[in-house]
């Protein structure tokens, strides 16, 4: 149960950061915008020629502040498209217009059940005993002040219905209907039975989240601590997101009156008061939330890394600066930290807890001194410059952070130099000798692998990287959803047994984490690219489990395929002779049998899909080869899938290439779940037009429900008549 929850958390985490990538340009937007349009600023500098009321830089930079405030007003609507996209399993613009459509149903109900009610009056106004700040305009709609929450519960909500009913089958009459057409139906009849009892449900949860804000707010300083404490102990398990969010962007981090409107969240605060002109110093009290990041981030974990550095081995201290120049200037930055905290979180954990207890104290730090530098994605120098430097030191007192970061670079380099030396930590470079600064490379792991490996790629036909990450995670069979946030590659497994982190390692990531079915592997800010070239890689990878051994004798890894989908075992060893016959069959098509490594199609050849014959057609008909249930029939008609009464499953594919021909010159007589009879009309194809247009007309028969130590034999080759016997199912158990 734990497991499944991290999993559901993780995923929710992750879908964050798309809603959450829109705001660093959103905040460049209204930081530049409403600097350099501010008059005080524009007076001070005396630049009123040139940045003053009427003038063309003016205007311009009044639509930067106006396009940046319009993210920040519609944040709501933004996450609930943002997460329905992030946490869909497929066809994700489906999710994305089913959450809009969510989104608006939601609130025009509740808008109903105001004005029913009698909360909202007839003329527009709000009633006298409404609580002031409750109810709100969301794009234009008077409804309950949800916040970001309204669009959270709507994008999670979307996505559920979307990945229960986007392959949903309807009757014939409503086929049209159905499919991924269906999810905006179901979610809008959903919505309006959400916004109705959100009337009801909402006030006492709004109640809720004002306690929950309070229990931090209310404490202080030392709630400011435990905040801090709290988001960077999470890190690791990639939870922080569902952590600070709430403090960032609703009620929990706080409510205040800017410019004569009520905003809730530290975030949104902070982005009032900019656009507000009449903001003499931010609020430290919404900052709490991140202000303290400039000052471990700029300078507390750069002094890290150099005690790494000082403490590597003299032979490896080029090797390790490398790694960790790189680390610290992404932290400096951009303020994106994982780089840099996972190059020594795994191997000497003692180091994080000094990390989360220092990043902890400067959130409070920053408070107690009054410091209210605002962000929009992290803690690093972009943001410090946008939002405190440019804002003057009188409104963001920006300038104390310099002072206290010296104190944090010292106490970083100063804690950690002593305890890698006391402690004989394991950083980057000191490891052993025979043990390189990044533990795998691609050339080591393929050197272990020869054939196997290469192999693979061969047949892949992809890039290196995404087979050894399908190979480390078991197998695509094994996978179950992929999706990374900033810096990490986030995938849930079926059999967290399967994964094996040696050949993670090789595709040189930071760290790697496993909780239950999660895995991240940390690969840094280049991971969108590696989840992309992963996903196309997906699409045609052989849908099987992949299962990595250690040979004692050899001490080499050797990979076997096994549980594929269909049952069967890619084999290695020499062919077998012998065996005992588990079942004769039939074939489906009239022509001339062959072994299926004769195929045209090298996915078939290489039996990707499972082992079988090929049957080179001379009549255009499939036929049962025997009494079965349709499993499906291909939408192209190309492919039938049939299960015997006695449990054997098998794909009967007309062609290669055929599933481009979008069903010309074929007929299908069964449908999904159809009983037959051997002998029964299975489809009719066309194969003078099969070979004008496809690479090949050739049928191709796979048992996808072989079990290990099954393989199938060509009992006839050459000419086969349609229901004669032609192959055999052989078992050597």
């Amino acid at each position: 149960m734990k497991d499944k929850i991290f999993g559901v958390l993780q995923r929710v985490g992750r879908s964050f950061m798309l809603p959450i990538a829109i705001l660093p340009v959103a905040g460049l937007l209204l930081g530049i915008g409403s600097s350099f349009t501010n008059a005080t600023m524009i007076e001070t500098y005396g630049l009123e020629s040139i940045l003053g009321e009427g003038t063309i830089l003016n205007a311009l930079l009044t639509i930067m502040s106006s396009a940046g405030n319009v993210i920040f007003d519609n944040l709501p609507l933004i996450f609930a498209v943002g997460v329905a996209i992030g946490m869909a399993k497929k066809e994700k613009e489906v999710a994305a217009l089913a959450a809009m459509i969510s989104f608006f149903v939601m609130h025009i109900c509740i808008n109903a059940m105001l004005e029913i009610q009698g909360d909202i009056l007839a003329d527009g106004t709000i009633a006298e005993h409404v609580l002031d700040g409750t109810i709100t305009s969301v794009c234009g709609i008077q409804s309950l002040q949800m916040g970001v929450f309204g669009g959270i519960v709507v994008g999670l909500g979307v996505a559920a219905l979307h990945n229960r009913f986007y392959k949903i089958q309807l009757p014939n009459a409503l086929s049209f209907f159905g499919g991924s057409r269906f999810v905006p139906i179901i979610s809008t009849i959903t919505y309006v039975g959400v916004g109705i009892l959100m009337y009801f449900v909402w006030p006492y949860v709004q109640e809720g989240i004002y306690a929950l804000g309070g229990l931090v707010t209310g404490t202080g300083y030392f709630g400011t601590l435990i905040f801090g404490i709290i988001k960077r102990a999470l890190i690791p398990f990639g939870l922080h997101h569902v952590f600070y969010l709430p403090f960032w962007q609703t009620a929990v981090g706080g409510t205040m009156e800017v410019a004569g409107q009520l905003v809730q969240g530290g975030q949104n605060i902070f982005f009032a008061q900019l656009a507000d002109p009449n903001t003499v110093h931010f609020s430290a009290d919404a900052t709490r939330y991140f202000s303290g990041e400039f000052i471990f981030m700029i300078f507390g974990l750069p002094g890290a890394a150099l005690a790494m550095y000082r403490c590597a081995r003299p032979e490896k201290k080029k090797q390790a600066g490398g790694l960790l120049l790189s680390a610290a200037l992404a932290s400096m930055m951009t303020g994106i930290t994982e780089p840099i905290e996972f190059s020594f979180l795994f191997v000497a954990p003692m180091l994080f807890v000094v990390q989360v207890i220092l990043a902890g104290a400067a959130y409070m730090i920053a408070h107690i001194l009054n410091i209210a530098v605002g962000l929009t994605f992290s803690g690093g120098f972009l943001d410090l410059l946008l939002f405190g430097i440019l804002q003057g030191n009188d409104k963001t007192s920006w300038l104390l952070i310099i002072p206290v970061g010296v104190i944090y670079f010292l106490l970083y380099y100063f804690i950690f130099k002593f305890l890698i030396q006391k402690f004989n930590l394991k950083t980057p470079g000191r490891e052993e000798d025979d043990e390189e600064t990044k533990l795998f490379t691609k050339a080591d792991y393929r050197a272990k692998q020869g054939a196997t490996a290469a192999g693979a790629a061969s047949q892949a036909g992809d890039d290196e990287k995404s087979i050894l990450i399908t190979q480390g995670l078991g197998g695509k069979k094994n996978i179950s959803d992929v999706d990374c946030c900033a810096t990490r590659l986030r995938c849930t497994v079926v059999k967290p047994e399967l994964v094996s982190e040696s050949i993670l390692k090789a595709t040189s990531p930071s760290g790697i984490i496993r909780k239950g079915q999660g895995i991240q592997i940390i690969y840094g800010p280049s991971v969108a690219v590696i989840k992309s070239n992963l996903e196309d890689y997906l699409e045609t990878a052989p849908n099987e489990e992949y299962i990595a051994d250690e040979a004692p004798e050899e001490n080499v890894a050797q990979i076997r395929t096994a549980d594929k989908e269909d049952g069967t075992k890619n084999e290695t060893e020499d062919t077998h002779t012998g065996g005992k016959v588990k079942k004769v069959l039939c074939s489906p098509v009239l022509g001339e049998a062959a072994e299926i490594t004769e195929a045209s199609d090298e996915a078939f050849a290489g039996k990707m899909m499972g082992d079988g014959y090929i049957v080179r057609p001379e009549e255009g008909m499939v036929y049962a080869p025997e009494d079965a249930t349709v499993s499906f029939v291909f939408p192209s008609k190309h492919a039938v899938g049939l299960l015997s009464d006695d449990g054997v499953e098998y794909l009967i594919h007309i062609g290669v290439d055929t599933v481009n021909l979008n069903g010309e010159g074929f007929e299908a007589f069964v449908k999904d779940g159809d009983r037959v009879k051997k002998g029964d009309k299975l489809i009719g194809f066309d194969i003078k037009y099969i070979k004008e247009h496809a690479k090949s007309d050739e049928c191709i028969i796979v048992f996808t429900s072989l079990q290990e130590g099954e393989e199938i034999r060509l009992a006839k080759a050459g000419a086969v008549n349609a229901l004669d016997e032609a192959a055999e199912i052989i078992t050597f158990n």
